[in-house]
């Protein structure tokens, strides 16, 4: 695939403008205030899963409306003290898989919370365990249409609430160290931890490679590979319903949210990406923190020749390295001298 989002040098300078909805912050702080009625952990059940070096429970905590999402809680093994925590959130259609599939973060000396997509985790992976009672609002099968034509009935207001109960329910795990979290996520889980960052003040550090949901008007111009795809396809049999789908979107806007962080961040981005384009990650990079009045430490690292997978383990490699200076932990194994 050609280069085919602005050149570099546009990128590193462009804020879009944003039809950023009035209430914004008031719809965000109702849909969190009702969420957060009750404790966040239902149950943490310890696992075996084959794995000496790593010690895993099988974690079920309140979501939307108190609803069970399920999520795999691994630490390093033989580790008492609490440790930095680091919550992912996985891509668009994939579940938590099975327990011992992502284990870079617990290596690297981290607890490490893996959320369930709720509705998600049969187009690719191992699959997912979190229903989502509320998929029949009107909109398409995919989750990036469910409920598009009301931002109350969107798949993804269901899922931002999820992902910031997450940071709740694993600070209220034994074992970590609350004050150290971390949320982290690619493509559909980056717009979650853009979201989260927006959301949840005190975040030690956010992670963000390739976020979906993040620069939409554009994006939706620019591809039709999904899951933007599917929004364009609901839309050229529902002409007429680009008003309501907009005014929907508007309010899951990762460039909104950044604006709205505090966290120090860390961006990845392939420069041919037709999936989630690159513009929308320079516009939440450059408009970063900027209603907050702080000045985060933050970085982003473009690759030029590369698609959806961006950096890929090269980039991954840079996270480790980056996150462990701004914790200030040894990257050196728990318990080594």
């Amino acid at each position: 695939m050609p280069a085919f989002d602005l050149p570099l040098k546009e990128l590193e300078h462009y804020r879009p403008e944003l039809e950023e909805p009035a209430d914004f912050d008031e719809f965000w702080l109702s849909t969190l205030k009702e969420a957060g009625q009750t404790d966040p952990v239902v149950s943490a059940r310890p696992v075996a899963t084959g794995l000496r070096l790593t010690e895993t429970w099988d974690v079920t905590f309140r979501g939307f409306a108190g609803e069970p999402v399920r999520a795999w809680f691994s630490r390093p093994a033989g580790v008492p003290e609490p440790l930095p925590a680091v919550v992912e959130y996985a891509g668009y259609g994939r579940g938590r898989g099975l327990p011992h599939e992502r284990l870079t973060w617990v290596n690297a000396g981290y607890a490490h919370l893996l959320m369930d997509n709720r509705g998600q985790g049969d187009q690719y992976g191992c699959g997912g365990d979190t229903p989502d009672p509320h998929a029949s609002a009107p909109g398409g099968p995919g989750p990036a249409v469910r409920g598009l034509l009301d931002p109350r009935d969107h798949h993804h207001r269901r899922l931002i609430t999820d992902a910031v109960r997450a940071v709740a329910a694993v600070r209220a795990l034994t074992g970590v160290d609350a004050s150290r979290t971390v949320a982290v996520g690619n493509s559909q889980g980056g717009g979650l931890a853009l979201a989260v960052a927006g959301l949840v003040p005190d975040l030690a550090a956010v992670l963000i490679t390739a976020p979906f949901l993040c620069g939409i008007r554009r994006a939706l111009d620019l591809t039709d590979a999904g899951p933007y795809g599917e929004i364009t396809a609901y839309l050229s049999v529902h002409r007429g319903a680009e008003r309501s789908a907009y005014r929907t979107l508007s309010y899951l806007e990762g460039v909104s949210f950044a604006r709205r962080a505090q966290a120090p961040a860390h961006f990845g981005v392939g420069l041919r990406d037709t999936v989630c384009p690159p513009s929308g990650a320079y516009a939440a990079f450059n408009t970063w923190a900027e209603l907050t009045g702080v000045d985060p430490r933050k970085e982003i690292h473009s690759y030029p020749y590369n698609g959806h997978e961006g950096g890929d383990a090269v980039h991954v490699r840079r996270q480790l390295g980056w996150l462990a200076e701004v914790l200030s932990v040894s990257e050196a194994a728990p318990g080594s001298t």
